[in-house]
């Protein structure tokens, strides 16, 4: 590890989690956001996950209980807000970086 090759103590505060520090049900859900295709246009970029065969994911990834899958869908529509936030931000960047030239 880097803190033993520079002699420092181990700060567990500021170790980035473990994906086993998760519950199942995030680990499932990172995994089916990853497996999901993304909606991207030419003028607009990202805007968001393909949503169409989630119910043929869900049955892959043994998603079976009314209440996980809703869990799970409320992780997946958390997650890619973010995502769609974070492309309009670098967007709007590009944007003024170019209105600047």
């Amino acid at each position: 590890m880097m803190c033993e090759q520079t002699g420092q103590e181990i700060d567990w505060d500021r170790c980035p989690p473990e994906p086993e520090d998760f519950p199942h049900s995030v680990i499932t859900a990172l995994n089916i956001f990853n497996s999901l295709g993304n909606k991207v246009f030419g003028d607009v970029g990202y805007t968001g996950k393909d949503f169409t065969n989630i119910d043929l994911v869900l049955e892959v990834y043994k998603v079976n209980s009314y209440l996980e899958r809703c869990w799970i869908l409320e992780l997946l529509l958390f997650m890619d807000s973010i995502a769609i936030e974070e492309n309009s931000q670098r967007l709007k960047e590009a944007h003024a970086k170019m209105k600047k030239k």
